[in-house]
């Protein structure tokens, strides 16, 4: 092998590189019928002004897809982190576009394969420039959404073709449930302990008093109003505002399916426990405890990968 000559494997790994996707336009079908129309004149009559338009439309042609094809080369792309995803929301897909052979014009980015319909735009790429390209999206459903690569097309100089490149990047984003009014019926609320010992002041309201009900089990007998209480003949508890600070611990049933199951995933959406049949997260409180929770919703019933 010579020196300053570039490997057979190379040079033949250039030939076989997998095609561009081409799709006619709309404006595209019109030029080729008015070219088909050119062909047609020119062979019937001899003209030799149809024949120099015919090889004009035909050179538009082919310096189109030379064209088309600069801009799709020599390009670098990334998939940013996207904004948090609730389905049936919008959210922001960012891709991070480089060129390192030239200047591309008149780019879109979207995911392929990925089922959403979401497409974001680049009109000028300088060489050597980074560009963040964002895309406006919305998920119709909860669960992780599987992506398999960036889909890079040009329409590139003259909007005759789309021309199209595919970026292999696989790659997984986590849909959260969808956030609604929903309102469940609590399951009895499982303490947990503090530290040493649970704190009271954590776990009840201090506020103004509310309301009397009756005592449930496990609960502090000390928030017992024992004059109502004998005057009713059963234990009655006091109830004060600002109970915020009670935790819960919901559980989402294994044998729900379906529908039932993103009712369940959305009633538990803003709840501070959580309990599956392979997950269980203690009650806490905390943007992090929140982004556990919503991570654990999204995967109910997506853990084996099978809906992928």
């Amino acid at each position: 092998m010579t020196s300053g000559k570039r490997p057979y494997w190379e040079r033949l790994r250039r030939l076989l590189r997998p095609p561009r996707t081409l799709k006619v336009t709309r404006s595209g079908r019109i030029f080729l019928a008015i070219t088909v129309g050119v062909d047609l004149g020119a062979l019937n009559t001899g003209n030799n002004l149809l024949f120099l338009l015919l090889g004009l439309m035909l050179s538009t042609i082919v310096v189109s897809g030379v064209m088309s094809e600069r801009c799709l080369r020599h390009l670098h792309l990334e998939r940013l982190p996207a904004s948090t995803a609730f389905a049936g929301e919008p959210f922001a897909l960012r891709w991070s576009i480089v060129g390192s052979g030239g200047p591309a014009f008149a780019l879109s980015l979207s995911e392929a394969g990925s089922g959403l319909a979401a497409e974001g735009t680049c009109a000028y790429l300088p060489a050597g420039e980074e560009r963040v390209v964002r895309a406006r999206a919305i998920a119709p459903r909860r669960g992780p959404v599987a992506f398999h690569g960036i889909r890079v097309t040009t329409e590139f100089p003259l909007g005759l073709f789309a021309k199209s490149r595919l970026f292999p990047l696989p790659g997984t984003l986590l849909v959260f449930p969808k956030r609604s009014a929903v309102v469940g019926r609590a399951l009895p609320a499982r303490r947990e302990a503090i530290g040493d010992q649970g704190s009271n002041h954590l776990l009840e309201g201090s506020g103004d008093f509310v309301d009397f009900r009756e005592l449930g089990a496990g609960e502090d007998a000390r928030r017992v109003h024992w004059k109502k209480s004998a005057a009713a003949g059963k234990l009655l508890r006091t109830i004060r505002e600002r109970e915020e600070h009670s935790t819960y611990l919901l559980r989402i049933p294994s044998h729900l399916r379906a529908d039932a199951l993103e009712r369940e995933c959305e009633t538990a959406a803003a709840a501070v426990g959580l309990e599956t049949a392979r997950t269980r997260i203690a009650p806490a409180q905390g943007p992090r405890q929140e982004w556990q929770i919503l991570c654990a919703l999204a995967w109910a019933g997506f853990e084996t990968g099978a809906d992928l």
